[in-house]
């Protein structure tokens, strides 16, 4: 079962160093990254900058659509109004299918903000006592997750994946 996990760092590098340690992890296989992004949201900017950071060519990785229309949703809907707010909440229906609830979008929405940083990945096979010591090596964060079960991690492989 794969796991969509996002840690929100209190400063504007924290996700990348985050994203250095599940690395450091992963070659030492106590941790499956099958995809990740970052968020950035530097201060004095109207909303943050987002980028993928695994190639979507590998196995398990999603596509950039599915990055895309999840930042979306969490973070650009409050700019764009009601008439797209409303189209944005007709797709979000969809999301339910994959496990990812609206409690989690607003969730999300509401901590990570100007001045902070973001790090969503997507991971399984997590040795989970040595994946917490490291991350308790790291920048004050909180990590907010949503499990997702076999059938909607394949229902959001099929719908975004390569």
């Amino acid at each position: 079962m794969a796991t969509l996990s996002v840690l929100r760092f209190e400063t504007a590098d924290g996700a990348e160093k985050g994203l250095e340690t599940v690395k450091e992890l992963q070659k030492e296989n106590l941790i499956q990254l099958h995809d990740a992004a970052i968020v950035t949201w530097p201060v004095g900017t109207r909303r943050p900058k987002t980028h993928q950071l695994v190639n979507t060519s590998g196995a398990g990785a999603l596509s950039g659509a599915f990055w895309g229309m999840l930042f979306g949703m969490i973070f650009f809907v409050p700019f764009l109004g009601m008439a797209v707010g409303a189209a944005i909440g007709a797709m979000f229906s969809g999301f339910r299918d994959f496990g990812i609830s609206e409690s989690f979008v607003k969730d999300v929405r509401a901590k990570v903000t100007e001045g902070s940083s973001a790090l969503f990945l997507l991971t399984s096979n997590a040795v989970e006592d040595r994946v917490i010591d490291a991350f308790k090596k790291l920048p004050k964060f909180e990590l907010l997750s949503t499990s997702l079960s076999k059938e909607e991690e394949q229902k959001l492989r099929d719908a975004f994946g390569d």
